[in-house]
Formats: C-alpha cells, structure tokens, sequence
C-alpha cells in the first residue's frame, strides 16, 4: 500500500486579513474621493464659497470697509419696502404651494380617465419650457390694462359690454356759455328754465366728425320746428362745422345730431319724463303739466367706456403674478403626483369599489392618504421654489408697483444692485433668505432617507 502524504497549507493570519481589508476600504474611499473632488470644487466655489462671502459681508456697511455688526439686520426691519417683502414672501409661501399641489392632485386623478392622457400631460406640462424671462414677457402683455393689447382685460370688457351698455360720447362736453352748466355729478343742465310750448337747441362739442354714431343725421331741420303748447321740444346737436365756418350756439346746415343721447325733464329736483334723441338729435316731451322745468343730460351720456381690469395695480399685482407661477408650474406638480398616483395599489381602490363607496370617498379617503408621501415632497419643494422667485416679479410688475410686488429675492437684488448700492444691507436680505429655505430644505432631505431606509 502507498501512503500519500498531503501537505496541509497554514491559513493567513488574521491580522494580515484585517490589513488589507482597510487598505481596500482606503483604496475605496480614495476613489470615491477623487471622483466626487471636481464637484466638490465646483461645489465649493460656487456655493459654499459665495454663502460664507455673504454672511461675512453682511456685517459691514455699503461701502465694505466699516464693521458695523447687526446693523444691516436691524435695518432689514425697520425699511418698509424689506417689511412689505416679507409680508409678500409669506403670502407666497402660503398660497402658491398649496395651490399648485391642490391642483396638480386634481389634474393628476383627472386625466387617468382621460383618453389621450399622455398629450393632456404634455400640454399641461409644456409651460415648464418656456424661461421665466420669456413667460413674464407674455403675461406682461396678458395682463396690459389697454384692451386692444392686454387678452385678459379684452375678454373682460368683450364680457362687460355684452350686459350693459357703454356711452358712445365719453369725450364730449357742453359749448361754454351756450346755457348748458356741469353738475358735481357729470351731468349738464339748462341754466334757464323751460316750459311746455318752447324749443331748445343744446350744443356740445368734443366729439371728433369720425367718431359720430352711424346714421346720425343733419341737426338743422329738427331745430326749425316748431313745439306745440303741450310739448317741450328741443334737439342735442355737435357744435361743430366740418371745414369751418358756421356760428357759435347756433344750429348750422352742416352740423350733426347727436343721436342715441339720454335727456330728461326734471322739476322740483325729481326727474318727470325721459326720453333719447333721434338719428338728427331731436327729443321731444309731451303731456307735461304747465309749469317750468329743467333739461338735464345725464353723465351716463358721457361716462368713459369700461377699460377692464387693473391686474397690475396695487392691489392685485401680487395675484398676477401668482397666477402666472401657476400656469408655468402646475404641469410639473401634475407629473409628479401622477407618477405616484401610478404606484398605488389597485387592489384597494377595487376592494373600495366592491364595498360601495363612491369615487368621492375613495378619493377622500384612500388615494389622498396614500399619496401624502409624494404631496409633501411636491409642497415642500414648492415652497422652496417659492422662496426664491425672481424674475416674474422683476419683470411682470410695473415700475409704479415693483415696491407692492416686490419679495425678498427682488428687495435683495434691487437693494444691492438695482439703484441701491448697498451690499451690505443685500448680504444680510440673501442671509435671511437662506436661512427661510434651509429648513424646508433639511425637512426634504430627511424625509427622503427615511423613504430610502
């Protein structure tokens, strides 16, 4: 019998086991390092950096070469336009999240049932293309007071004019010494009394030949005729002789009507009778009772035509702009909820279904609470976004009302740059800003490790 002898192998020391499984870690955190150093770098020279820089001249005064310590922070509340920034940021914060995530949920659980959801989708989402600069441009001349520019306000007064009428002579007024005087309350009158039996020619200039109402007709011959005793007769004529000549408060041969034109006799300061003048200007009253009157033309005659609304003023600059943000981002926070709104479980809605509840109470009651995930995702990067909103509000307010617009990314800019000259007091509003976003901030990013655990 031949034995065979093996020779056993020793195994390696532990020690020399735990030596190379650091020098591989080491290796491994070195790689990991040079890999992550160009972002680092870029990182730090972009961001870390320009913090530090601000935070340190935030203490200084405008010129950068005097200390002067939390001045520049007591300064930021004690400036009305930096309080009224605030006020406004906080007014943003408050709405425009909400709003964006109320309606992309709404949008989100719509267009399931749509049939060509993917094109709804990209139409809703396509605002997100459009740069800020370019949609401020647009809802600049959206919301332009002038109707024949501004949509907005065009579809308002299209909307208005449709229900009530406007005056066809805001531009016109009594010819000065021709018996006609103005009211406190716009309205002209005769300054002499008159009674049934008489005629009456009320002159008024101011309307431009071009601007008469079609059809109105030659004034002249309603003029000559002549009231019956029980009548007040009379006739509202343009003053006016086109190619000159004619006579001052008398009714010449060329000269219009004014048709179309309220009048009323008034007595003892109560209107009695009204009536509107015909295509040549002539009215006339019939049946009054003896006595004197008064001729008035009301000031509806010659109210100006309604120009819509003033979106960019004062009061409502601040909504406008809010609306515009969301035109540009309700697309994105529609994606956003959708795709989670795509991870639910079937098996429950269905489960709900079979059990009776409506579409109401399913919403309500189990596709909310289960996306609540991704509707605080979608808020609180939102308000993040909010925070720094810049350049709607730059370039969709007007100069008048960039103060009442303005928030805190603007008061920064406009504070340092934008006349005021005083970075020292613009550090301090961008180390406040930083200070707002970076909770908000840290609250995302804790919640998403918490998701990844």
């Amino acid at each position: 019998m031949t034995a065979t002898l093996v020779k056993e192998t020793a195994p390696p020391p532990v020690d020399g086991l735990a030596d190379r499984a650091r020098r591989l870690r080491r290796r491994g955190r070195t790689v990991a390092l040079l890999f992550a150093l160009p972002a680092l770098l870029l990182l730090g020279a972009l961001v870390v950096y320009p913090v530090l820089f601000s935070i340190g001249r935030s203490f200084f005064d405008a010129s950068g070469t005097r200390f002067v310590g939390g001045e520049n922070y007591a300064e930021m509340f004690r400036d009305p336009a930096t309080v009224k920034a605030v006020r406004n940021t906080a007014l943003w914060v408050v709405v425009a999240p909400a709003l964006l995530t109320g309606l992309g949920l709404i949008l989100a659980v719509l267009v399931e049932k749509v049939r060509w959801a993917t094109a709804f989708k990209l139409l809703l989402f396509m605002p997100m293309a459009v740069s800020f600069l370019a949609a401020g441009i647009i809802f600049r001349l959206a919301y332009d007071e002038d109707p024949d520019k501004g949509v907005l306000n065009a579809a308002v007064v299209f909307v208005h004019d449709a229900f009530r009428d406007t005056s066809a002579y805001p531009t016109a007024r009594a010819r000065d010494g021709q018996g006609l005087t103005e009211a406190a309350d716009g309205s002209y009158r005769t300054g002499a009394s008159v009674s049934p039996g008489d005629s009456v020619a009320l002159a008024l200039v101011g309307v431009p030949p071009k601007d008469l109402p079609t059809g109105a007709a030659p004034a002249y011959a309603a003029a000559g005729r002549k009231a019956a005793p029980d009548e007040l007769r009379g006739v509202v004529y343009l003053d006016f002789t086109p190619g000159g000549g004619g006579e001052q408060g008398r009714v010449d041969r060329r000269e219009s009507g004014l048709p179309e034109m309220k009048v009323e006799a008034v007595r003892d300061g109560r209107t009695v009778a009204s009536t509107t003048t015909a295509p040549d200007g002539s009215f006339r009253f019939s049946g009054l009772d003896a006595g004197t009157y008064t001729l008035r033309l009301p000031a509806s005659n010659f109210a100006p035509p309604y120009d819509g609304i003033s979106w960019l003023g004062p009061a409502l600059v601040t909504p406008a702009i809010i609306g515009a943000y969301l035109w540009i981002w309700t697309g994105f926070a529609m994606v956003l909820i959708g795709a989670g709104l795509a991870t639910l479980p079937r098996d429950a809605l269905e489960a709900a279904r079979m059990d009776g509840a409506n579409e109401w109470q399913i919403f309500r009651r189990i596709t909310v609470p289960l996306l609540a995930p991704v509707l605080t995702v979608v808020f609180v990067t939102l308000v993040i976004n909010v925070m720094k909103v810049f350049d709607l509000v730059y370039i969709i307010a007007p100069g008048p009302v960039q103060e009442d617009a303005t928030v805190l990314a603007t008061q920064m800019w406009l504070v340092s740059f934008g006349g005021g000259n005083n970075q020292g007091l613009g550090s301090a509003l961008g180390v406040l800003l930083l200070l707002l976003v970076v909770p908000a901030m840290v609250f995302n990013v804790r919640r998403f490790r918490r998701s990844q655990r």
